[in-house]
């Protein structure tokens, strides 16, 4: 870890993750201030989720491609358009603007996590590429960690209109990207246009079980997110309870995804993908089934095994399509977002129907059917063999990002 914690590169795509990230973590904790302000139900605030997390899924193959084509270098600007377009959603007087400027934020997300998946994977090692992308993904995922603790604070002292600050850390650390990536390559993006597809033979059967893994652990990991603090707050708790709560769901996820980072690159993925899974039913049936405390335990469970298999598959689809890796990192991601945005409502209005309890519980079945999915998961020898066809890594990736 020491070694890809002193790659000045990898710092910096790390911190940018982190913050673009943290304002996914903010929406949860404003939904009990939104459904007070414009009377709202559950399925229908789960539609500001789907707006930022959709719209940021659907555009990502696109930036992908273009990522592939045309190198990376407005990373810093996605990451500022983010925070302005989210800076202003407590200063809007309708729901339906609202929702517009959740789809405005979600593109700049959408836009930095294919650039930055593509540039980290060109700095990674081969024999420690699991690690590296995982010490990675755990920078986002301490920024959706740290998200409700910062939206808590700021809602405390300045109510909805505390959204406004949120423009500093974006933009921040938005220009610092940009001075950082301002010497950026011609050749990164011009040998990434050479780069000839046609030498690939994509396995489309082991594309598809990747993505359909990913989708799942996306829902179950966006909806347990989402719905934590509402669900609670029903059951009596207030935002010092369920604030910390959410914090320890996705902060396990971060030391979840380091730990199977490293068991990955020894054990090989798809083991420690299929073990995640088995463990996953006992996890969501005792969080569900006994709240209150206890949740702080059985949450650990669910975040270190939900969301730590993520830069795995997006790993194992970079392999898979590494003429594309851009277009691959695009669609893994895009299509899991999309999934979890989707589920939020979805869950919500089975929420509406049966109690979010029963609605959260819902997903052991969720789980059961993805272990069937993940038996379709090619094997390391299997990988190195769809490999040996694929243009190299270091022909078709060459970083972008010069410090």
């Amino acid at each position: 870890m020491k070694d890809f914690l002193r790659d000045g590169k990898l710092i910096t795509l790390m911190l940018g993750h982190l913050t673009v990230d943290s304002y996914v973590g903010i929406i949860p904790v404003l939904y009990p201030v939104l459904i007070g302000r414009f009377d709202l139900n559950f399925a229908t605030v789960g539609l500001i989720s789907l707006a930022y997390s959709g719209t940021a899924a659907i555009s990502q193959p696109l930036f992908g491609v273009i990522a592939d084509r045309y190198g990376t270098r407005f990373t810093g600007i996605s990451l500022a358009w983010t925070a302005i377009t989210f800076a202003l959603v407590g200063f809007v007087p309708t729901f339906p603007l609202l929702v517009a400027l959740a789809c405005a934020s979600g593109l700049g997300s959408g836009a930095f996590h294919p650039f930055g998946a593509l540039d980290v994977r060109a700095l990674l090692p081969k024999r420690s590429r699991s690690a590296g992308m995982s010490i990675y993904v755990t920078a986002g995922t301490v920024g959706v960690a740290i998200g409700p603790l910062i939206g808590i604070g700021l809602f405390s002292w300045f109510g909805l209109h505390g959204t406004g600050w949120l423009v500093i850390p974006g933009v921040a650390t938005g220009a610092y990207l940009l001075w950082r990536m301002r010497k950026v390559t011609a050749s990164g993006a011009t040998e990434r246009r050479a780069a000839p597809a046609s030498r690939q033979v994509v396995p489309m059967l082991a594309i598809a079980a990747v993505i359909g893994v990913m989708m799942s652990r996306s829902w179950t990991v966006q909806v347990f997110q989402t719905f934590t603090p509402t669900w609670y707050k029903d059951l009596g708790y207030g935002p010092e309870f369920y604030g910390p709560l959410v914090t320890t769901l996705v902060l396990s996820s971060a030391i979840g995804t380091v730990g199977c980072g490293a068991l990955a690159d020894r054990y090989g993925r798809r083991t420690v993908i299929i073990g995640t899974l088995i463990l996953s039913i006992p996890a969501v049936l005792l969080y569900t089934l006994f709240p209150g405390p206890w949740g702080f335990v059985t949450g650990i469970a669910i975040g270190f095994l939900a969301a730590s298999t993520a830069p795995l598959m997006l790993l194992m689809a970079q392999q898979l399509m590494a003429s594309r890796a851009g277009l691959a990192s695009g669609l893994v991601m895009g299509l899991g977002f999309v999934t979890g945005a989707l589920g939020v409502p979805i869950n919500g209005a089975i929420g509406d129907a049966i109690g979010l309890q029963k609605s959260l519980m819902t997903h052991v079945i969720l789980v059961v059917v993805t272990i069937g999915i993940a038996w379709l998961l090619p094997t390391e020898s299997e990988m190195e063999k769809y490999s040996a066809v694929a243009v190299p890594p270091t022909e078709a990736l060459k970083p972008s990002v010069v410090t």
